[in-house]
């Protein structure tokens, strides 16, 4: 491996081990691979380049070429032309991309969502660091000053994580920046061998060189700047200005973004629900109607919090979608289960602003305008782009599921992954929680007669007041100091009901949202600030999620935890009547809905939430994307073909000056008149091989209408060619090289814009590569031929002797 390639596969490396910084900040961090393909790209072009080789310019335009054409194949290929050229319906995508990405970043908490344009962001950023390493560190052979760009890249990171990039991005970061130097050094030594020191300086003992003196200036002058670069990056995220809020707070009160992806942020939505129940006066914020028979079991909900770390019950960080026609049938809800569909129509007060949508849980299809986003795992949809409920007006189809008390009893176990993720309770719980838990349910004997054990317990058995004006604490001490006090109000209830469950090995989480409302003459229901409520849910294997209600005098119990249960098979979606018609909105009716039975059985066609469904924002293939952009670039570079061989032929003709023996006099010599007659030729003069070298060089001063040196430059490397061809002791000639190149200067000088670009991209010389392919071709097959007919021979032969032994 060459000193340069040595020294580009550095350079590709300490870029992506400084980007490595930012991969804590966006989830999932899968655009480190788009960034590392297209760099790597990037990296290969210019090696290529710089093999040729081009003007150092020429490759840096190359370069940036190319980094154009890659990002527009992985970002805007639906308004390129041909899915790679940029055209300006591109380029508006892409400042468009920037722009949403520059928003989201203001927006979502860390991590952000790998939305598509923070992921433009971010592979733009990390390329166009590596271009710049690249071109410093291999291009100009500045390996030194490369490590800026590389401590920028870092600091940009750390800076955005409010310092906490941590040690081992930085020691990583780091440790490529010194792998960047030390290819440097050794490509130095190489080249020059041993690295002398510098001169002794007066009163420095054991300065000298026989005595191991200081290093040599570009090694010390490349450790000065390690160690400043080092220095900064560590003292650079500590004096940025502390941001408030999206990205750059790490805590703030992130949304849904814009693009096929996102995240929900991890925010407490009960800050504000004990003040919501302790206003004097019952604000209406909802008011709906519905084809429900019974609604005392219609509960809205909001959130689901499903993370608990000993602090708070929270919501945890997980994609969300663009809302999908019709949602996908909810989690771990078997065939079985009786259940019945309701259709229930909503109007929001000009006066409740809310993220978060209110709907009956589950629902099944949700018709709103306006921007919101659906998050699958809780099944929420939440506001976009500071989307409200301010006035919203919605229909929501949902289940009203009726499991009854036998089937909550014979439920298997939960799945793996589910079961292990909502019974995480953390290390700080204290032992009475458990302890208290296993002594209330007591002879239970499946986790639902605990679960009704636990609900009973505290709604009935257990002595607890409900009261409002209680501290709301939601750690691990105040569920310890609920259980001793014994009184509190919905949220100490439905935390410490699932933290206990939790402890239980029973997948459980915490609901937040209204009580179902009260219903007024009109048949409407209206739900007010103060029907405010939390509650637990606890997964059931065959009935999903599952509400209880621990919270003394407040909602109702369900029927599945009393002792009469209903039973019977499932029945048919409840069909609306007119009455119930809500003014709202006028969506669907019932009869135009697929059945919860229909979409279990298959009978749906296509499934709705699966076509309607967006990208999760992780893009195509990546090996599809990979195989189109190396197809891309073999077919971009075709055209490039003839200039690539052009200068590469120059290059080796025009090379080191450096000859020794007559031989190589003279094919050196032989080598510049050739390049001198190319040269022509591309320019419009063909050659002609009859003539002299002294009549062909006055042909190309004439043809070529040459005037001044380059015109002498032709006629002394005709006249050092006729010294090689015909002199008994041929003399080298200096400066054949600087000769050609006058010649070439003095034909572009003279030539038309038109004549130079087709010099330059269409050489009339590439010609002679099809000839040597031809004389190869003819060459090759001749062999053959002679082969074959040999072969020919030897078998008839052979056959021949055969047949007279055998006679």
């Amino acid at each position: 491996m060459s000193g340069r390639t040595r020294l580009t596969l550095a350079s590709w490396g300490a870029t992506l081990m400084a980007a490595g910084a930012l991969l804590p900040l966006v989830k999932p961090a899968t655009w480190i691979f788009t960034a590392a393909f297209v760099l790597a790209l990037v990296s290969g072009v210019g090696a290529v380049a710089r093999r040729v080789p081009l003007a150092r310019p020429l490759t840096l335009l190359a370069q940036t070429v190319t980094v154009l054409l890659a990002l527009t194949l992985f970002f805007a290929r639906e308004q390129a032309f041909l899915w790679l050229v940029p055209g300006p319906q591109a380029l508006t995508h892409a400042v468009e991309l920037f722009q949403a990405g520059a928003e989201d970043v203001g927006r979502y908490a860390i991590p952000a969502p790998d939305t598509e344009g923070i992921r433009l962001m971010l592979v733009g950023g990390v390329v166009a660091i590596g271009l710049l390493v690249d071109a410093l560190a291999v291009t100009f052979r500045k390996a030194a000053p490369a490590g800026l760009p590389l401590l920028a890249l870092y600091s940009v990171a750390a800076g955005l994580s409010g310092g906490g990039a941590g040690w081992l991005w930085f020691l990583l970061a780091a440790s490529g920046y010194l792998l960047l130097l030390l290819a440097e050094g050794r490509d130095r030594l190489s080249q020059w061998g041993r690295v002398f020191g510098g001169a002794q300086r007066s009163g420095r003992p054991g300065s000298s060189v026989a005595g191991g003196g200081p290093a040599f200036a570009p090694a010390r002058t490349g450790r000065r700047i390690g160690a400043v670069a080092m220095g900064v990056a560590m003292v650079v995220p500590f004096a940025l200005p502390g941001f408030s809020g999206g990205l750059f707070g790490g805590n703030g009160e992130g949304g849904s973004g814009a693009g096929k992806g996102g995240t929900i942020s991890a925010v407490n939505p009960l800050v504000s629900l004990q003040n919501n129940l302790r206003q004097p006066e019952d604000r209406e914020v909802l008011r709906y109607r519905t084809n429900a028979r019974d609604t005392s079991g219609l509960y809205l909900r909001l959130v689901a919090l499903d993370q608990f770390d000993g602090t708070s019950w929270k919501s945890s960080v997980r994609p969300i979608e663009d809302v999908p026609k019709q949602l996908p049938w909810p989690d771990g809800l078997s065939q079985s289960v009786r259940v019945t569909e309701v259709t229930s129509n909503f109007v929001a007060s000009d006066a409740y602003e809310q993220k978060w949508l209110p709907m009956p849980y589950p629902a099944g299809r949700v018709d709103i305008d306006g921007r919101w986003r659906y998050e699958p795992a809780g099944r929420m949809l939440v506001g976009d782009d500071k989307q409200t409920t301010k006035g919203a007006r919605y229909q929501v189809s949902s289940l009203e599921v009726q499991p009854t008390a036998g089937q909550l009893a014979d439920a298997g176990p939960a799945p793996e992954k589910l079961r292990r993720e909502y019974t995480k309770v953390p290390t700080t719980l204290p032992a009475d929680v458990r302890a208290t838990a296993l002594s209330v349910t007591q002879g239970a004997r499946n986790d639902y007669e605990r679960a009704v054990k636990l609900q009973d317990w505290f709604a009935q058995d257990g002595g607890f007041r409900y009261d409002v004006d209680v501290e709301s604490g939601t750690g691990v001490q105040a569920i310890s100091r609920f259980l001793k006090d014994k009184e509190g109000f919905c949220v100490h209830f439905s935390f410490s009901m699932a933290a206990m469950a939790r402890s239980l090995g029973i997948p459980a989480r915490v609901a937040v949202g209204f009580m179902p409302g009260t219903t007024q003459t009109d048949g409407s229901v209206s739900v007010g600030i103060r029907d405010a409520h939390a509650w637990p849910e606890l997964y059931f294997e065959g009935a999903g999620w599952t509400r209880f209600e621990p919270t003394p005098s407040r909602g109702s119990t369900p029927s599945y935890t009393r002792e009469n249960t209903p039973s019977g098979t499932a029945t048919g979606p409840a069909q609306p009547q007119q009455s119930a018609s809500a003014q709202p909105s006028a969506a669907p009716s019932a009869s135009e809905s697929c059945t919860p039975q229909e979409r279990r059985l298959g009978d749906c066609g296509p499934d709705a939430a699966v076509a309607g469904a967006s990208s999760d924002g992780s893009g195509p293939d990546p090996l599809t994307i990979t195989l189109l952009s190396l197809a891309a670039v073999l077919l971009l570079s075709v055209p490039f073909l003839p200039l690539l061989w052009r200068t590469r032929v120059r290059a080796r003709r025009l090379g080191s000056d450096g000859t020794r023996g007559p031989v190589e006099t003279a094919a050196r010599t032989l080598a510049v008149w050739q390049e001198i007659n190319d040269t022509a030729w591309d320019h419009g003069v063909e050659p002609d091989d009859s003539l002299t070298p002294r009549k062909s060089a006055a042909r190309i001063v004439r043809l070529g209408e040459l005037r001044g040196e380059p015109a002498d430059a032709v006629h002394r490397v005709a006249r050092a060619v006729e010294e090689v061809l015909y002199a008994p002791e041929p003399r080298p000639v200096a400066g054949l090289a600087e000769e050609a190149r006058r010649v070439r200067a003095g034909f572009h000088a003279g030539a038309d814009r038109r004549t130079r670009l087709r010099a330059l991209l269409a050489p009339r010389s590439a010609a002679r590569v099809r000839w040597s392919w031809s004389s190869r071709w003819t060459t090759t097959t001749a062999r053959w031929s002679e082969r074959r007919a040999a072969l020919a021979g030897r078998t008839a032969a052979a056959f021949r002797r055969g047949s007279h032994e055998a006679n």
